[in-house]
């Protein structure tokens, strides 16, 4: 357990988190499109991506929710190890990660206010694919853009609430794709 909890790391930190900074930045400026992340070997069952991004925005400062069965022990130690990440319910978190059922109900995580939206949570989404899906419109898609979501009223109702809502990234294996809350899926 303990070379579990100290393995899959950054080898190289400032150049690896530089690199997934910038292809996570640009998969929310862009959203839909897919970027790959696979700097990081966390344990199962993270993925690549999933593990990756939280290496690269985590620390001692960001209060993390696991859901489902991302919340074990081998994770739990990876992430003390690497980010120190404090763990919270998810009324209290800025990154939640696991499944899209495993990270209901939606009205569980901050949303922002009117004074500071930006207090809001991202909800990291472990899937089992990435690919083309529901159609996606507004800030950063030229016309329209396609990414596969599990539903869409979801997404609907949480763009309603604009400028408050929930951010979301998608993981699938080494890759990603975001859905920022100013995105309208139609």
């Amino acid at each position: 357990m303990q070379s579990e909890t100290l393995s899959g790391g950054f080898t190289e930190p400032a150049i690896q988190s530089a690199h997934a900074f910038r292809s996570i930045m640009n998969a929310m400026a862009r959203p839909g499109t897919i970027e790959q992340l696979d700097s990081a070997e966390p344990p199962a069952p993270l993925s690549k991506a999933a593990g990756t991004l939280l290496l690269t925005l985590c620390d001692t400062d960001t209060p993390l929710y696991l859901a489902g069965d991302v919340d074990c022990d081998a994770v739990r130690a990876w992430l003390a190890f690497h980010t120190g990440a404090p763990l919270v319910g998810p009324g209290h978190c800025m990154f939640a990660v696991g499944s899209w059922d495993a990270l209901m109900p939606l009205n569980a995580y901050p949303v922002g206010s009117s004074e500071y939206p930006d207090r809001s949570a991202t909800l990291i989404v472990e899937s089992s694919e990435l690919g083309d899906g529901m159609t996606l419109r507004g800030p950063g898609i030229q016309d329209t853009h396609s990414l596969s979501l599990p539903e869409t009223a979801a997404f609907q109702v949480n763009r309603a609430m604009f400028p408050l809502g929930l951010d979301f990234i998608f993981t699938c294996g080494d890759r990603l794709a975001a859905l920022p809350r100013s995105t309208e899926v139609v």
